[in-house]
């Protein structure tokens, strides 16, 4: 009797953009003539125009978390944003100086909250992201008050409701995933966020 023959089995991931796409697509595109793409060196967002182009929602590669980072700022912005190039925000890359980083976070505490959901719908681990190793390797800046701004607006929007496109996503993404757990009944804590964790699956 010859010898058994070793397979190896390699299991899929479930964190894969693509379904992210059809997702956002599925809920957004009849009404917003918006959708999701992956595959930008960096994410964007880029209004169609008078011509009748869709609205364009970039995220970075193919990376998991950069899709749902960027639909949380899409979800978020208003009708205004929505017609401006990345939603007129202002944005420093890395190296901003402290007075650049206290501004780039006012901006991010709702959008990281938010993605702090969506993570969560997903199965899928969040961290907070303050986008700027150089002042944190000089010591010169503590991410624990923006940690604390994300959990709080997380709160917030569990005692008054998510924003109405965001909880649209929400719930598909429950549905896609199979957590199907109510927005309201969710449990966030600071520790979640003041670990230090294994890489993310991209």
């Amino acid at each position: 009797m010859g010898s058994a023959e070793h397979v190896s089995t390699v299991i899929p991931t479930p964190f894969v953009a693509a379904r992210l796409e059809r997702i956002f697509d599925a809920c957004f595109y009849a009404r917003y003539h918006t959708r999701l793409f992956g595959g930008a060196a960096e994410p964007v967002y880029q209004p169609g125009g008078a011509a009748s182009k869709c609205n364009a929602l970039y995220y970075r590669e193919d990376y998991f978390a950069s899709a749902l980072h960027e639909v949380s700022h899409w979800c978020i912005a208003g009708a205004q944003r929505r017609q401006q190039p990345d939603f007129g925000y202002w944005y420093a890359p890395e190296g901003r100086n402290l007075n650049q980083q206290r501004e780039f976070e006012s901006v991010e505490r709702k959008p990281q909250a938010l993605e702090w959901y969506f993570s969560k719908a997903c199965g899928y681990r969040f961290q907070v992201s303050v986008d700027n190793l150089a002042l944190a390797n000089a010591g010169l800046h503590d991410a624990t008050a923006f940690q604390h701004a994300v959990l709080e607006q997380a709160v917030i929007w569990q005692r008054e409701g998510l924003p109405a496109r965001a909880a649209v996503f929400y719930q598909a993404l429950c549905c896609e995933f199979g957590t199907v757990v109510p927005a309201a009944q969710l449990h966030f804590s600071l520790v979640e966020l003041i670990h230090t964790p294994e890489p993310l699956p991209q």
